[in-house]
């Protein structure tokens, strides 16, 4: 079957992306043909694809990727053409980022004509592959502008779904619904299914569109987990996995010759901090996400005194890349020099440390933390503190397909977002792995939360979430270090509930036929939100 795809942004990175991605693959793996657009400017590192489609000077140009062309012979394996439409100079995101050879500008910052200019350009492309190559089935990811584009490209000639990811819906059209309501509900009138997350994300899109029809065709989609590539690992062999990425990223000899962007990163560098992590001796836990204040990475960060004061051993791995790097190893270095106002002084700024035009929104549990410590408490959180320097690494941005190589190593994985998320992803891939996802215990990541619990023992359930409120900074290193001491046999019964619960309900050959079914139409099949 030939399936159209329009994403619009990356192949890898963030969550809408490595969703795409590893969609594709699946749906190739499966034997689809997949025609993909996205503004990914090297696809050809993703290994399924087989050809890149470009205009050069208003014509559409595709050549076929050497040595690969010739795969879609192959017994059971599909093909795969990633097209980048001619955008211009400005791509509209939910979130602000920088982009290599383009300007990124959140959508609320574009000015009407220039939305105008991105959605003619996009219609233009979408259609004129359509026209070429007839696809059969196609599927638009987010609220804005993806489902409008194929709406207008496929003037009802292909049957379409919609992936609704929650960054455009919480991000861009709830904040505006006047400018972006308008357009988000034409291009969901026409889609055969609408694949949400969670219960929470599909709550969400209903209120905001205000469509009594539309939970009709609402169906549950989240993303996968590829359980072959993510899986447990005895000690040693996670230990020698983790190890051996280390030494690969720092021996790299591909450099960063591309342009900057918020996605560029040293793999060397990456690797040397790979390189301090010893899962022999330290007692690792990660946080993998974008560095921004709405993923409440300040929280584990003020967390992790108090969890070294009971598991001195535990060492913090931060992977991932953002605007709020700076104000996050700000915020450490003061924690770790005990200087508490410091501290409370990056509280009180919020957003406006990694962006600042941004309103001065106060990091609300962050500060009741802070505030809350005194006596001889806080001297014991501001001795554990000085600390931090050594027990807390950062890697910067890892490939997605080396998160698998240090999960295993890793005991648990820490989820500490603020913001209602569609779905907890990476929560899923470290439970794949064998390690404790500990997720903020609201929207998709409690669904995921509750799913896992039903498959562990009771004792082990309650250290998969922890409340989001003025205590979540106490609640989220209780619960750490509960498991952190938690009985051999107690941990290998709840590692092995994890991971047989993945592999039943979240793999991507599970998710990209209830793609396929959703864009035709088949709900029946599709469980409801």
């Amino acid at each position: 079957m030939r399936v159209l795809i329009f994403h619009g942004y990356l192949l890898g990175g963030t969550g809408s992306n490595v969703y795409n991605a590893r969609l594709a693959e699946a749906l190739v793996g499966l034997g689809h043909e997949v025609h993909l657009l996205c503004q990914d400017r090297h696809p050809q590192d993703q290994p399924f694809v087989d050809a890149v489609g470009e205009w050069e000077g208003g014509s559409l140009r595709v050549r076929a990727l050497e040595g690969r062309g010739g795969r879609g012979g192959e017994a059971g394996r599909g093909r795969c053409v990633v097209y980048r439409p001619d955008i211009g100079p400005l791509l509209p995101v939910y979130v602000a980022d920088r982009y290599e050879g383009i300007e990124a500008r959140t959508f609320s910052q574009c000015s009407e004509q220039e939305l105008a200019r991105y959605l003619h350009a996009n219609v233009a492309a979408v259609a004129e592959v359509a026209g070429l190559l007839g696809p059969q089935a196609a599927l638009a990811n987010h609220l804005v502008m993806g489902p409008v584009i194929l709406a207008r490209a496929l003037s009802g000639a292909v049957p379409y779904a919609v992936k609704i990811h929650g960054s455009a819906l919480e991000y861009t059209v709830k904040p505006e619904p006047e400018r972006f309501l308008p357009v988000a509900r034409e291009g969901l009138a026409g889609a055969d299914g609408i694949l949400v997350g969670s219960h929470h994300t599909a709550v969400s899109l209903w209120e905001a569109l205000g469509d009594p029809e539309l939970p009709r065709r609402t169906r549950l989609g989240p993303p996968g987990v590829d359980v072959k590539r993510f899986t447990p690992r005895e000690p040693a062999a996670a230990a020698a996995g983790l190890r051996a990425l280390g030494k690969r990223l720092r021996t790299s000899h591909a450099g960063e010759q591309r342009a900057s962007s918020a996605f560029t990163r040293d793999p060397r560098a990456a690797g040397a901090s790979l390189e301090r992590l010893d899962p022999e001796r330290d007692l690792l836990v990660a946080y993998v996400g974008k560095l921004i204040v709405s993923k409440g990475v300040d929280l584990l960060a003020a967390a992790w005194p108090l969890v070294l004061e009971s598991a001195p051993r535990a060492r913090l791995v931060v992977v991932g890349f953002g605007a709020y790097r700076e104000g996050l190893e700000g915020l450490l270095a003061a924690l770790g020099r005990g200087d508490i106002e410091r501290a409370r002084a990056l509280a009180l700024a919020g957003r406006a440390v990694e962006d600042e035009s941004a309103p001065r929104h106060p990091l609300r549990h962050l500060l009741a933390f802070l505030d809350g410590l005194d006596g001889e408490r806080r001297e014991r959180y501001i001795e554990a503190a000085t600390r931090l320097g050594e027990r807390v690494v950062f890697t910067g941005r890892l490939e997605h397909e080396e998160l698998a190589d240090l999960l295993p190593a890793c005991e648990a994985l820490v989820v500490p977002s603020t913001f209602p998320e569609a779905f907890g992803m990476v929560a899923a891939e470290a439970a794949a792995c064998g390690a404790l996802p500990l997720s903020a215990a609201h929207s998709g990541l409690l669904e995921v939360s509750e799913a896992l619990a039903r498959a562990v023992p009771e004792s082990a359930a309650a250290s998969l979430s922890f409340p989001m409120d003025d205590q979540a900074v106490r609640s989220l290193a209780q619960r750490l270090v509960t498991w952190l001491q938690a009985a051999p046999e107690l941990r290998a019964r709840t590692r092995e509930g994890l991971i047989a619960t993945v592999r039943e309900r979240w793999s991507w050959d599970r998710v990209a036929h209830g793609v396929i079914a959703a864009a035709h139409g088949e709900l029946d099949e599709l469980r409801k939100p």
